[in-house]
């Protein structure tokens, strides 16, 4: 994997967050946190578990193994969600910057939350949570468009037309 290609990746990850996060905004405080029969339970749940990967991997890539896990409740309001990701993506598309081709190509070693050792390529690491984020991403949609927001398409190939 080149540095150009991962870099893409992410700024597409980063567009697709943002229009569900910007959807999520035109939610009142009832519908934020209202029971849902999709994965995660709500949609706080949801977008929680999607922040949770997208900083433990970074924290990873830079030689940490966090143990403990974020919680829902850790984000009572979409605002304190909000303002923990937009930070959470600054460092993440910071990293994405500053990565160079020989990094992305070396395995990494690292922790699960279980204490389990893995080792991994970076750049297999790094798309592994484009992918998740898309499936996550997902099911934020499905919510969202439940109660009456749909995000629209997060589809890449619209980014990438966009992009253009």
């Amino acid at each position: 994997m080149n540095k150009e290609n991962i870099q893409t990746l992410y700024r597409y990850n980063q567009w697709a967050n943002e229009r569900i996060l910007d959807t999520a905004a035109k939610l009142d405080a009832e519908q934020f946190l209202a029971p849902s029969e999709q994965a995660h339970r709500y949609l706080r749940g949801v977008l929680v578990h999607t922040l949770f990967a997208e900083w433990i991997w970074r924290k990873r890539w830079g030689g940490e193994s966090p143990m403990s896990r974020f919680k829902p409740d850790d984000f009572p309001t979409f605002n304190a969600l909000h303002t923990r990701w937009k930070a959470e993506e600054a460092e993440l598309m910071k990293f994405v910057e500053l990565v160079d081709e020989e990094q992305l190509n070396k395995p990494f070693q690292y922790s699960s939350t279980e204490g389990l050792r893995y080792e991994n390529i970076l750049w297999e690491s790094m798309a592994h949570v484009v992918n998740h984020g898309t499936q996550h991403r997902s099911e934020a949609a499905i919510i969202l468009t439940e109660l009456g927001y749909s995000p629209g398409d997060l589809d890449m190939i619209l980014f990438l037309r966009k992009k253009l």
